[in-house]
């Protein structure tokens, strides 16, 4: 009985240090890709900034320099999937013409999301 409650114990133990590390390796990364501006590989993988408390990615537009916080439970993609690899398929809906959409490139992560994507207007209201 003893054996058992310490094997639960030790593995409550290994749960928190894996969440400690994946919160402290994607903080470091977002802290590389703010600071810095990059390099944006080595990265996180999906599940490690979900597991570590980082659900949102921040981006901006090249062109239009639009930004906008995307929840990174939404993206469909296997969880296992780096991070950096997602600013390739990452497109603008701001100032997207015809088929050509212009990339964007990743910011940070955050723990919450802090930008609205986009501000609703009613029709008859002034901007």
């Amino acid at each position: 009985m003893a054996a058992k409650i310490n094997a639960e114990q030790a593995r409550q133990r290994a749960t928190e240090a894996i969440r400690e590390a994946d919160q402290a390796d994607a903080h470091a990364w977002s802290l590389r890709m703010e600071g810095y501006g990059g390099p944006a590989q080595p990265s996180p993988t999906i599940a490690q900034c979900l597991n570590g408390g980082y659900g949102f990615l921040e981006v901006k537009c090249h062109r239009c320099e639009t930004k906008a916080s995307i929840p990174l439970d939404a993206i469909r993609r296997p969880r296992n999937t780096p991070i950096w690899k997602l600013e390739a398929s990452l497109k603008c809906r701001s100032c997207r013409k015809g088929k050509y959409a212009p990339p964007v490139h990743m910011i940070r992560l955050t723990e919450q999301r802090e930008i609205t994507p986009y501000v609703w207007v009613r029709p008859d209201e002034e901007r």
